[in-house]
């Protein structure tokens, strides 16, 4: 009967050990997504925006127009003077619109951001 009730003993506390053990793995996992939540908003990408233009936006070589935005003005922008040319599914150069997906290929180096 010793034998038994030192068994139960140590049942008793290697649950509560375990019981433990998974009430901090919890805690951890849940702390790693809080660190994790924070550092992605806090390094968000977030451009100044006078108007209805996007001032401060990157020329990748796919390029989503913005609104008030002109292949000129995109043009000028990018260092790219030949945007219709390279962009055969632009067939009036006034006829731009948000959303638009353009190439660009600057001619001259850009900043980087």
């Amino acid at each position: 009967m010793a034998e038994n009730f030192s068994q139960r003993q140590q049942i008793s506390a290697l649950t509560s050990i375990a019981d433990a053990v998974s009430w901090y793995c919890a805690l951890v996992v849940v702390a790693l997504i809080l660190v994790g939540a924070l550092r992605e908003t806090s390094h968000a990408y977030e451009p100044i925006i006078r108007g209805k233009q996007l001032l401060d936006r990157p020329c990748d070589e796919i390029y989503v127009v913005g609104e008030g935005e002109t292949l000129n003005t995109i043009g000028e922008k990018c260092g790219d003077p030949f945007i219709v040319e390279q962009n055969p599914h632009i067939h009036d150069p006034d006829d731009v619109f948000p959303g638009l997906v353009i190439k660009i290929t600057p001619l001259k180096p850009q900043k980087s951001y």
